[in-house]
């Protein structure tokens, strides 16, 4: 499979703060990449990065050019949707489909407009009139609408509400994934997006303390909710976490044999956020 995206040795410097530590990472064509990290990990500036919106220090190759020297090229196959806000409130819709077509020679319209078709939103409305959902609505038609091969999303439905964000995803499976294209997602609500991931990168203060397949990490980290009688013998097999509520106690192993664990009780596959929690806190 292709790699699209590289980057060895990026960091980041704003004055004596490192918001990126000599990163290195490949992302693959056609992946759903979750980049998930706390407020300030530099999830962000590493989009940035991608996106050629900052300079950095060490290699970067996306789609085959230096972000940051060749970034008009570039964005010619990259979408970028930030956050609802940034759809301009005084312009209405029809302006932002003419906008768009006027700058970019691989929009279609016809799409855009089948697109808003299936919604109840009017044509002649400015942005600012509409709701949250609407604004995500137009603006995903828009971007939908353009030939590109990598798209980003940072925080793509923040302020939402759950039906239109699982009507957002939804949308976008259908209608941009493909194995030629490639969707890169930061967001803060982890579990929502788990189950369309096929590769998740954590980052903590700068660094990547995580890249792997989805795949990969459902045979490596397994949970274990072992028997009553079963839990003293749980704990002699060293657990990453372990953790009791409402009277049950769980633990979540590293590379064990999923047999060896059944032995003990009920296992399952840990969820990216309870993993998140817990390999933060093993760095803490």
């Amino acid at each position: 499979m292709t790699n699209i995206i590289t980057a060895q040795n990026l960091s980041k410097s704003f004055g004596s703060f490192q918001a990126l530590k000599n990163i290195n990472l490949t992302i693959r064509k056609g992946q759903i990449v979750g980049i998930i990290g706390a407020n300030g990990a530099g999830k962000t500036t590493l989009l940035n990065s991608i996106l050629g919106l900052s300079a950095y220090d060490g290699d970067m190759d996306v789609l085959g050019f230096d972000p940051y020297s060749q970034r008009d090229a570039l964005m010619k196959q990259i979408c970028f949707i930030s956050d609802v806000a940034t759809l301009p409130k005084w312009i209405r819709v029809s302006e932002a489909i003419d906008f768009v077509e006027g700058v970019h020679k691989s929009f279609d319209r016809q799409k855009a407009l089948g697109f808003l078709a299936s919604t109840t939103i009017p044509l002649d409305k400015k942005i600012g009139k509409l709701s949250k959902g609407m604004i995500v609505q137009v603006h995903l038609a828009l971007i939908l609408a353009i030939d590109a091969k990598i798209l980003v999303l940072d925080e793509p439905t923040l302020g939402l509400d759950i039906i239109y964000r699982k009507k957002f995803y939804h949308q976008l499976l259908e209608d941009f994934l493909d194995e030629d294209r490639t969707i890169l997602i930061t967001t803060h609500q982890v579990d929502e997006i788990e189950n369309i991931l096929s590769q998740v990168i954590f980052i903590r203060e700068g660094e990547i303390a995580l890249s792997a397949d989805m795949e990969d990490i459902g045979k490596k980290w397994l949970v274990l909710n072992p028997a009553p009688g079963n839990i003293d013998a749980a704990r002699a097999m060293s657990a990453i976490s372990e953790q009791t509520m409402l009277g049950r106690t769980s633990f979540i192993f590293d590379d064990i044999p999923r047999a060896e664990l059944e032995k003990l009780g009920e296992v399952s596959r840990v969820s990216l956020s309870d993993l998140f929690v817990t390999l933060m806190a093993e760095k803490s």
